[in-house]
């Protein structure tokens, strides 16, 4: 083939030595024309008929395969092969064995690069085909794969500069001892990210779709991503925060799956009350009492009791300062109780308290202390907020009142 080349060109140029180069470097070209030609149209058919057969089929490992880009990076191998045969054939290995050297090198590397993506492409269809199954929620391998396709392009790296330089693998290899220490500071944040993320795999510390809560890091929401470097959180204003993988297992953080798996949501906020409205109740006030229904047992019963023992040592029923007369801030809370354990939304078989904190300047804080057995946070919300407004509604009826500031409206009534 060079030589009918040349002997066309050597018509308008007589010189033998130019009339060769000009025929080398057409045939280059139309070689490189060929190779890009043959590559365009393997995609295409790539693209035509290889997409309908993965549509046909049931299977959806093929369907990610296509998406990640395997297939149509199949279609560089059309090249090479052309590329390895028409150089042969097109150039006498006795005159151009530079030139051949040269393009087997060139070739060699295009083929390192295409493996190089094929295998990074399988591995990021192995990434979500393992996510279609339900154990990688539990066991995310984002990680492990990240570190495998780092390899890969290691590899790829150290087997090009063999290529390049000429030298056996294995020698270059053993020649990269002193170059640890760069990569060592290259790699080194996702070394650390290898560390951490086989430490929260096997300790099980997070999970995708955990909730999330690192104030030190602005991230409060669910996990979306874990990956070899970083975590990423969608935050619940719709914000996504990125925390390095390595600070999870060197910083503290609050993963909310335990309350998520328990089955209830803890409600726990106090109320303070005014202490000078605290005081005995009287008969009047009992006897409304007994009127309310959630109080009928708990009134029933202390009656019973305090009568059976002022009784039985002589001491007045009218008397207040006895021990035994009931006052208006124990029904309250007797009240609460009954209240809560009747509440459809509260969980009763998780902690549940009706107490009193230290008082003080404030007031008398009364502390509720249960779980709703709704999780979802509007539903939680809405279970908090009707628990509440149930309770600051009913405080007059026990002659109670929420302590509170001092405000403008108060001022007014003093100077009133």
């Amino acid at each position: 083939m060079l030589n009918i080349v040349m002997s066309w060109i050597q018509v308008v140029v007589l010189d033998e030595g130019v009339a060769k180069s000009i025929a080398t470097v057409l045939l280059l070209l139309a070689l490189s024309l060929v190779a890009v030609a043959a590559n365009y149209l393997s995609k295409k058919i790539i693209s035509n008929y290889v997409s309908k057969i993965v549509n046909r089929t049931k299977y959806r490992w093929d369907s990610i395969m296509y998406k990640r880009g395997v297939f149509r990076r199949l279609s560089h191998l059309v090249p090479i092969v052309i590329i390895s045969i028409g150089s042969k054939l097109l150039f006498p290995a006795e005159d151009y064995s530079g030139l051949l050297l040269f393009i087997y090198k060139i070739n060699f590397l295009y083929f390192i690069l295409t493996c190089a993506l094929i295998v990074h492409g399988l591995l990021a269809a192995v990434v979500d085909i393992y996510q279609t199954y339900k154990m990688a929620r539990l066991r995310p391998i984002n990680s492990y794969i990240q570190v495998l396709q780092i390899i890969v392009w290691v590899l790829a790296a150290v087997a090009s500069v063999s290529v390049v330089l000429d030298r056996a693998l294995g020698g270059l290899f053993l020649g990269m001892g002193g170059m640890m220490a760069i990569i060592l500071l290259v790699f080194k944040d996702s070394i650390l990210g290898l560390v951490a993320g086989v430490q929260i795999t096997a300790n099980d510390m997070l999970r995708l779709d955990d909730w999330l809560d690192m104030p030190s890091r602005g991230a409060n929401g669910d996990v979306v991503e874990i990956n070899l470097n970083t975590v990423k959180v969608r935050n619940w204003d719709k914000t996504i925060t990125t925390i390095p993988t390595h600070l999870l297992t060197s910083e503290s953080f609050i993963n909310w799956r335990g309350m998520t798996e328990s089955g209830g949501r803890r409600i726990k906020r106090s109320i303070s009350i005014d202490m000078n409205t605290i005081k005995f109740s009287s008969e009047q006030e009992l006897e409304a009492f007994m009127k309310v229904d959630l109080l009928q047992d708990y009134m029933g019963q202390k009656l019973k009791e305090m009568k059976m023992s002022l009784e039985a040592d002589n001491v007045d029923l009218d008397a207040l300062a006895d021990g035994k007369s009931l006052t208006n801030i124990g029904t309250f809370r007797a009240y609460l109780e009954a209240y809560l354990h009747a509440h459809p939304k509260v969980h009763q078989d998780m902690t549940f308290l009706v107490r009193h904190l230290d008082p003080g300047a404030p007031g008398l804080p009364i502390e509720i202390y249960v779980f709703s057995n709704d999780q979802e946070w509007a539903n939680y919300e809405a279970i908090q907020a009707e628990i509440f407004e149930h309770v600051l509604s009913v405080m007059p009826t026990f002659g109670l009142r929420v302590f509170q500031n001092p405000t403008g409206a108060d001022f007014e009534k003093i100077v009133r």
